[in-house]
């Protein structure tokens, strides 16, 4: 058996319903209040929502939109986790220069909540 969990395609649309839904005062959220949120069991929520926002990502880069996934962060601080910056420098969004990382999220999560208010 695979340790990776299979992609559910009905996550990821969920997953922006969610995030839209939610005031700006709501925002941002956790990993784990997502994957409750969406009522998923385990094993491996937290990866699942993970991929889910992945596909956000690539979906808000390929319409030039601000990265909703950016809505999303850990529980050990107040930042995505660190797949959240790699893809977001792959897909040419953010800087590769991790310095430049955290104000380009900054950036982008004001964005969003911008839009919100």
């Amino acid at each position: 058996m695979s340790s990776i969990p299979r992609p559910d395609p009905d996550l990821p649309p969920r997953l922006r319903l969610l995030l839209e839904g939610l005031s700006a005062e709501q925002l941002p959220i956790t990993y784990q209040q997502a994957a409750e949120a969406l009522g998923l069991s385990p094993p491996r929520t937290i990866q699942r929502v993970a991929l889910a926002l992945e596909t956000l990502m690539r979906e808000d880069v390929a319409a030039s939109r601000p990265l909703i996934a950016a809505l999303v962060v850990s529980r050990r601080g107040d930042l995505p986790r660190q797949g959240f910056f790699d893809l977001a420098v792959a897909l040419g969004r953010f800087p590769a220069d991790s310095a430049l990382q955290e104000p380009a999220y900054r950036e982008e999560l004001e964005t969003l909540l911008g839009v919100k208010r």
